[in-house]
């Protein structure tokens, strides 16, 4: 029985393709889809704003025919801001995800600067607005059969654990298991699905070079500095535990998809394979967990 492989998906981001001005060299979305489905992937994120059409029909024909299910993705949104109305931009985006047959949107409280190399903290009166208006877009999302999560991510309102814990005590959401995005705001992704199982609706499964990933969490280094210096790596190649984590999931009864992510940046167009060569080995990683898990 396909227990993980089966509900496995990928991210362009593990391609190089990111939404932040500079990141680095984007690839083409149709080189990316296809080598997706060459090693054998057949679900995906959507990728950042302009890697896929932006209207929802040309968005899901171009899936399509590739041969991907769209799971959903990666959405960044201001939460916290007063002047803006996150609800407009969330319900638009969910017109193409029901289009394309997607079900997650992962939320990114984004700061409202560029980038993820600065941190920032919310005030009281900060916290109730971005409370409110995740609780607004949930209900929005799930009234058209869509799971919003939260995704804790370095540069961005949820980070730290103190930030995690809000989330969960303060708001109805549930989170998306970044394990590389916890471990660098200092939670023990591993401990939040022993403690929070039941609130973990997506994975994003990141391997991750402990040395590295403390730099950044100490200030030593920006995040873009850590992913151009090798901060993530293939699954089972770093110091995350993915093994234990996916473990964790599946005796929690965890039923959502398991989407590998490997943070790249591509200084110009790959000579050679490129980063699918990373992606292939995690894919096979992930295939010998489930192997040992079936047998």
């Amino acid at each position: 029985m396909s227990i993980i492989t089966s509900r496995l998906a990928a991210a362009p981001i593990s391609w190089g393709v990111c939404e932040v001005p500079g990141w680095g060299h984007q690839l083409e979305a149709d080189r990316v889809l296809s080598e997706m489905t060459a090693i054998g992937i057949t679900a995906t994120e959507f990728g950042p704003a302009g890697f896929l059409p932006e209207e929802a029909a040309a968005r899901a024909e171009v899936l399509r025919r590739h041969n991907l299910q769209a799971i959903g993705g990666f959405f960044p949104i201001v939460l916290h801001d007063a002047a803006k109305d996150p609800l407009k931009a969330v319900s638009a985006e969910l017109d193409a995800y029901q289009a394309a047959g997607a079900s997650i949107m992962v939320l990114a409280a984004e700061t409202g600067v560029a980038g993820y190399d600065q941190r920032h903290e919310l005030d009281a009166d900060g916290w109730h607005l971005f409370g409110r208006n995740l609780d607004t877009i949930v209900k929005a999302a799930a009234d058209q059969g869509i799971q919003a999560v939260v995704h804790p991510h370095v540069g961005t309102m949820i980070e730290t654990t103190s930030d995690v814990n809000r989330v969960l005590n303060d708001t109805g959401a549930n989170l998306c298991l970044d394990t590389g995005h916890l471990l660098i705001g200092g939670t023990d992704p591993g401990q939040l699905v022993r403690d929070y199982a039941s609130r973990i609706g997506h994975t994003h499964l990141k391997d991750v070079r402990k040395a590295v990933a403390e730099r950044v969490q100490k200030g030593e280094i920006s995040y873009t500095d850590g992913v151009k210096t090798g901060m993530y790596v293939p699954l089972g190649q770093g110091d995350a535990r993915i093994s234990d984590i996916v473990l964790h999931l599946l005796e929690a009864g965890y039923g959502g998809w398991f989407t590998m992510e490997q943070d790249t940046i591509l200084e110009a167009a790959p000579e050679g394979e490129g980063p699918v060569r990373d992606v292939r080995q995690s894919v096979a990683f992930l295939r010998t967990l489930e192997a040992g898990l079936t047998t």
